[in-house]
């Protein structure tokens, strides 16, 4: 169990009362009813509020970023690798794999331009690299292919180029346990060769998107799935020309974001394409589909420059080789008819992000890109011309479109390394960047470079808040309609909590089978009862003392059955088998605010803090990160800081702030003080300031660097300048878009037939 600190396990005086001791010792059976810690609540704030920074002061470091210390809490730790090191490979899969294995496949040497077709595991208990033996229908060399764990135990391996720079179409699995190769025999069109292209698995289909194909480096804008129940091609369709991109599905969409365009150059476009209510894509693929010969000619700006014919396939010989040592050509006939490709039947839409100090720039450095519980997340990380100060971990939510900076390079990045790869676990939770030393050491080969994947950086993303895919709420937005076709069937049930909460807060005698009660401190009394009701010694236990003054107000009952309290709640049930007074009386007074406690208990029932289950204000999801922490409750921890930091706004940040320092949690206290500081102007005149204790208000006006300062007037508009944020027709700070704003695509694309521009 987390501790806290000096100010905050013993507050006197504090933003939100009361003690935060989680040391409770139980009393002894039938003695007075064992005491909670206490955070006490602070009064609604005002609605409407903008959360953007002030016009006119603008707190700024006046001294070099070196000089400012680095976040006491988390940061990943670099590891050395040990055994079979990898050399240099370029274009290769690296895949995580489960039980802590990461794959590495084929790829190319850079220095000898040598083309690989081996198998590499690391094992990260050990971080020992190992050549692994490999059987049956070993593959070709390739590379710029792509490697998918399906079903976790098998690899899928999708295209790439060989040595002959031949573009592969071809599928193979590696089973993970036998480490045999095997080609399953497929039907349907098969796909035009590739490399370099995405591959994103969804409800037992794999699809692939974009890619390098062709004669010329042609960069393709295809899309396409296999559907893996009967290895069935289905037909290709128009999406986006992209390559070296990253491919998601979320809420029933296909999304795409970065790589290269057809002019070669980096972009930061976000496309997505539904695939919800559309029946080429919910049902099995059709072989023979006549769909093609009723394609409308393509008018994006990304759309080919000439109409899309396909060739006779090349021969097998001095022009063509076949992707497998055993197998002949796997390009079908059937594809290779001169033909309009059409555009895919769903909804298309793009979102082009111009500027903004949140928003990664895709030109500078190297980035990775990854997704976890519906957001995309980009490391910019250190290269020859970033150094890794200047670089970021950044999120962008698929939901609201917004983009965040989680942490400063300094903060994730140590210097002296360049990563070449970037791999992340099927739950999201954990993500792995595999790179070397910049520096040329004793132990690495001649050219400096010569093993690009000696060291690895392992990044807990729990600790920036993501729940992760298997622990994602179920999406409340528009993304999760059903078709419009389909009738919408009764909703099964979701557990026992879930149907018992139907009856949360009901009095017995209205039928709910609620058998105990639970109080709280009430919300309607003025700030100084509040304060005086709340006041706990410095160094002292609240069993030690009578803390809670006779006259401190208390909450109506709140109804609720024992029985979750008892399954959810492991405080609860080792009081409740020790038999104390709430054992004998079926009532326990919990001196927290209200609204705090009570959603607390409802998320016992519910497993959810979400503003659709009754927790809409910010102050009381600060509250409930608190009580994970006193309570050593690891999921309702990760739902409050990944909402907290999502949310983050004027009127809440300084209570975040507070609050994120009473839970230890380093990461969030240290963006919510941010925040603050960016936008101080506002943040003094918002209620959450005016209540923080007196040592709070100190602490958090330290937070800023000791040489900085504040700026206002011209001065500021002078700092603006420098800073770039003047648009080029001369638009003041006052007037011009904030930095999470964006701008749709030009009028050319929005134009385009057969586009839905969001």
């Amino acid at each position: 169990m987390a501790h806290h600190s000096s100010t905050s396990s013993a507050i006197v005086h504090s933003l939100f009362g009361g003690p935060t001791n989680p040391h409770n010792p139980p009393p002894a059976p039938n003695a007075p009813s064992s005491v909670t810690p206490s955070i006490s609540n602070v009064p609604t704030p005002v609605s409407g509020a903008s959360t953007m920074s002030s016009n006119n002061t603008f707190v700024m470091p006046n001294s070099p970023m070196k000089s400012r210390p680095i976040m006491d809490g988390y940061r990943p730790k670099v590891t050395r690798t040990l055994g079979q090191l990898p050399a240099c490979l370029v274009n290769a899969s690296v895949t995580y794999c489960g039980n802590n294995q990461i794959y590495a496949f084929g790829g190319f040497d850079q220095y000898t331009d040598e083309v690989y077709n081996h198998v590499l595991k690391l094992d990260l208990v050990s971080h020992q690299w190992s050549l692994v033996d490999n059987y049956g229908d070993i593959p070709g060399v390739r590379m710029g292919h792509t490697a998918t764990l399906y079903e976790g135990d098998k690899l899928l391996v999708f295209g790439g180029e060989n040595e002959h720079r031949t573009y592969l179409s071809d599928l193979i699995v590696f089973n993970l346990k036998t480490a045999h190769w095997y080609q399953p025999a497929t039907s349907g069109p098969v796909p035009k060769g590739r490399a370099r292209h995405a591959a994103v698995l969804h409800e037992d289909k794999l699809f692939i998107v974009g890619g390098i194909t062709g004669h010329e480096s042609y960069v393709s804008e295809d899309i396409c799935y296999l559907d893996l129940k009967t290895y069935t091609w289905s037909r290709s369709w128009r999406f986006v020309p992209r390559f070296d991109h990253s491919a998601y599905i979320w809420g029933d969409r296909v999304w795409v974001f970065g790589g290269m365009s057809r002019d070669m150059d980096k972009v930061s476009d976000l496309w997505w394409l539904d695939l919800k209510g559309s029946p080429d894509f919910e049902s099995p693929p059709q072989i023979g589909s006549t769909a093609d010969r009723h394609a409308p000619p393509s008018r994006s700006s990304d759309s080919p420059r000439a109409p899309y014919a396909i060739g006779p396939p090349p021969p097998i010989g001095a022009q063509g080789f076949a992707a497998n040592i055993r197998t002949a050509q796997v390009n079908t006939p059937s594809f290779h008819l001169k033909r309009q490709v059409p555009m895919a039947p769903g909804p298309i839409s793009a979102l082009r992000f111009v500027a903004g100090d949140n928003i990664p720039s895709q030109g500078l450095g190297m980035h990775f890109h990854i997704y976890s519980s519906g957001t995309l997340l980009d490391f910019l990380t250190p290269a020859q011309t970033i150094t890794s100060k200047e670089c970021s971990l950044s999120a962008l939510d698929l939901n609201t479109l917004r983009w965040q900076k989680l942490a400063e390079g300094r903060e994730i990045f140590k210097s002296g390394y360049q990563w070449n790869y970037c791999t992340m676990n099927e739950d999201g939770t954990k993500a792995w960047l595999l790179g070397c030393p910049t520096d040329v050491i004793n132990d690495m080969g001649p050219n400096g470079f010569e093993e690009y994947l000696s060291d690895i950086m392992e990044i807990d993303l729990r600790r920036y808040g993501f729940l992760g895919n298997n622990a994602m709420p179920e999406s409340r937005t528009e993304f999760a309609r059903p078709s419009s076709h389909a009738r919408v069937p009764d909703q099964p049930s979701k557990g026992l909590g879930h149907d018992l909460a139907k009856l949360f807060n009901q009095p017995p005698e209205n039928g709910s089978g609620t058998d105990f009660i639970i109080t709280a401190l009430a919300g309607d009394y003025d700030d100084d009862d509040m304060m005086g009701s709340s006041l706990i010694r410095a160094g002292e236990s609240p069993m030690d003392q009578n803390w809670l003054t006779p006259d401190a107000p208390t909450s109506a009952p709140i109804h609720v059955h024992k029985l979750i309290l008892q399954a959810r709640w492991p405080h609860f049930a080792r009081l409740y088998n020790a038999q104390m007074a709430e054992f004998h009386t079926k009532k326990m007074h919990i001196p927290e605010p209200y609204t705090v406690v009570k959603a607390f208990l409802y998320y016992l029932y519910t497993d959810s803090i979400h503003a659709d289950d009754g927790v809409t204000d910010l102050s009381d999801v600060a509250g409930l990160l608190v009580m994970s922490n006193i309570y050593n409750i690891p999921h309702l921890r990760l739902l409050c800081v990944n909402r907290l930091s999502k949310e983050l706004d004027v009127e809440h940040a300084c209570i975040i702030w507070y609050c994120a320092g009473l839970a230890s949690e380093d990461w969030l206290r240290k963006r919510a003080a941010s925040f603050c500081l960016t936008h101080w102007g506002r943040i003094v005149r918002t209620q959450g300031f005016l209540r923080l204790p007196r040592s709070a208000l100190v602490e958090l006006s330290q937070e800023i660097d000791m040489e900085g300062r504040v700026v206002a007037g011209e001065e500021l508009e002078y700092v603006d300048n420098c800073r770039g944020r003047f648009d080029t027709s001369g638009v003041s700070r006052k007037d011009s878009i904030s930095s999470d704003h964006t701008q749709a695509l030009p009028s050319d694309v929005e134009d385009s037939e057969g586009m839905d521009l969001a």
